[in-house]
C-alpha cells in the first residue's frame, strides 16, 4: 500500500481526468469573470473625459459614476452571494455575468448623464456579486497548499481586464472615433457585452465545488453564522476598505492624471502615451499579484501584504513625482507590482478568514462593503485635482491609505492553509 509520505497509513487518491479538469476549469472561470468586470470598469475610467464632454459634465461629476459602481456593490454581494452559498457557485455566477454584460452593453445607448449614472448604479450590483461567487468557486476547488499562488492568479484578473481597456481605447476607439465621431466611445462600452458568452463556458464546463456540498446550509444555519462571526466581518470590512482605496486611488484617476498633467507637459499624444503606459502598469500588476501570492505561502499572508504596502509608499516620488517617460513607465509598472501584489493576497487571505458554511457570501459582501465604504476616493482626488494638482492629489490621499492600511493588516488575524469545509 502506497501512502503519504509523513503519513503511511493515509492513502492519497488521485485525481481523475475529469477531475483535474475541473479544478483548471473553476480557476479560469473565476479568473476571466474578474478580467471582464474589470474591462467593463476601466473602459470608462479611459474614456472619462470623452463621456464627460459628451454630457456636459466636469470630472469631479464624471467621477461620481465611478463612486456609483462601488457604491452599488453590496447589493450584489447581497444577492448572489447568498444564492452561491444556498444553491451552489455555478448558476449565480452565470446570472451574473449575464447581467452585468447587458448593463454595459445599455451604458453605451445612455441618451443623458442621468440614465448613466443610473446604469453605473446598476453595473454595481454585478460588479459587485461577481468576486465573491467567483472567487469562493476557485479557492474551494484547489488544495490549500495552491491558494496564495491561484489566489495572486485570480485577483489579477483585475489587472488584464484593466491591460485590455487600455489596450481597446488604443486600438479600437480612434478607429470608431473616426467612424462616428463623438460616439465612438459607444462602441466601447458594446465590446463590454461580449463576457456574456462565458456563461455558456462555465455552464458546460464547471461544476460546484465538494467543499459547496459538505457546507450547504439552510438559512437559519446562515443566520447564527452570520451573526456569530460579527467582530471578523466588521475587520475584514475595515481591512477591504483600505485595500479598496488603495487599488481605486492608484488606477482610476492617474489616467488623468496622465492626460492633463504630464503628457501635455511632455507634448505627447495623449491618447497613445496613457494606453501605453497604463498597459505596461498592468503587466507590472499581474507579475506583482502573482509573485506577492505566492511569496505569501511562505511568510503568511500579513507579512506578505505588509512588505507590498511598505513598498508602494516608498515609491510615491517615481509614480506621480518624475517628468521623463522611462521613469513614467518604470514608477507606473513598480507601482503596480505593489499594489495588486497585496491584493494578490487578498482572495486566499479573506476566504480563510471566513465561516465554511457561508463562503460564498461572507468574503464578497465584506469585500464590498468595504468598496461601499471607500466609494469616495475618485470622487475625492478628482476634486482635490481639479484645486490643486492631481499629482499632489493622488501623493497625500494615498500616503494616508497606506499608512492606515498597513497597519490594520499588521495588527489583524490570520489562518493560513485552513481547511475549507
Amino acid at each position: 500500500m502506497s501512502g503519504s509520505p509523513t503519513n503511511p497509513a493515509v492513502v492519497v487518491p488521485a485525481l481523475s481526468g475529469e477531475e483535474r479538469a475541473n479544478r483548471r476549469n473553476a480557476v479560469l472561470s473565476g479568473f476571466l469573470g474578474w478580467t471582464f468586470d474589470a474591462f467593463d470598469f476601466f473602459i470608462l475610467v479611459m474614456l472619462l473625459d470623452v463621456v464627460g464632454k459628451e454630457f456636459g459634465r466636469t470630472r469631479p461629476e464624471m467621477a461620481a459614476t465611478l463612486t456609483a459602481t462601488l457604491f452599488m456593490r453590496p447589493v450584489g454581494a447581497i444577492l448572489f452571494g447568498m444564492m452561491a452559498d444556498r444553491f451552489g457557485r455555478r448558476l449565480p455566477l452565470m446570472l451574473n455575468i449575464v447581467f452585468f454584460s447587458v448593463v454595459e452593453v445599455l451604458s453605451g445607448l445612455a441618451p443623458s448623464y442621468t440614465i448613466f449614472l443610473i446604469l453605473r448604479l446598476l453595473y454595481g450590483i454585478g460588479m459587485g456579486g461577481e468576486w465573491g461567487v467567483g472567487a469562493s468557486l476557485a479557492l474551494e476547488s484547489v488544495p490549500a497548499k495552491w491558494r496564495g499562488i491561484l489566489s495572486g492568479l485570480l485577483q489579477e484578473g483585475y489587472a488584464f481586464g484593466y491591460m485590455l481597456a487600455a489596450g481597446a481605447y488604443y486600438l479600437i476607439y480612434p478607429y470608431f472615433e473616426s467612424y462616428h465621431p463623438h460616439h465612438g466611445w459607444r462602441y466601447m462600452f458594446f465590446i463590454g457585452g461580449l463576457p456574456a458568452l462565458l456563461s455558456l463556458f462555465v455552464r458546460a464546463k464547471v461544476k460546484d465545488p465538494e467543499a459547496w456540498h459538505r457546507s450547504r446550509t439552510d438559512w437559519s444555519a446562515y443566520r447564527r453564522t452570520i451573526f456569530s462571526s460579527w467582530r471578523r466581518f466588521i475587520y475584514l470590512v475595515v481591512l477591504l476598505m483600505l485595500m479598496v482605496a488603495f487599488a481605486h486611488g492608484t488606477q482610476d484617476l492617474y489616467p488623468t492624471f496622465l492626460k492633463k498633467e504630464l503628457l501635455i507637459e511632455l507634448k505627447l499624444n495623449v491618447v497613445k502615451w496613457s494606453s501605453l503606459i497604463t498597459i505596461f502598469s498592468m503587466v507590472g500588476a499581474i507579475i506583482g499579484g502573482i509573485a506577492v501570492g505566492k511569496l505569501s505561502d511562505h511568510i503568511g499572508r500579513r507579512r506578505a501584504m505588509i512588505l507590498a504596502v511598505i513598498l508602494a509608499a516608498s515609491l510615491i516620488p517615481l509614480w506621480v513625482g518624475v517628468h521623463t517617460l522611462p521613469l513614467v513607465f518604470l514608477g507606473a509598472f513598480l507601482m503596480q507590482f505593489m499594489v495588486q501584489g497585496a491584493w494578490g493576497v487578498i482572495p486566499a487571505h479573506i476566504n480563510e478568514l471566513s465561516p465554511s458554511t457561508s463562503r460564498g457570501f461572507f468574503p464578497g459582501f465584506a469585500y464590498q462593503m468595504g468598496a461601499l465604504c471607500s466609494s469616495g476616493i475618485s470622487w475625492l482626488e478628482a476634486s482635490l485635482g481639479e484645486k490643486s494638482t492631481y499629482s499632489h492629489s493622488l501623493t497625500y490621499s494615498m500616503l494616508m491609505v497606506m499608512i492606515l492600511g498597513g497597519l490594520v493588516i499588521w495588527f489583524g488575524p490570520e489562518e493560513k492553509g485552513v481547511h475549507f469545509g
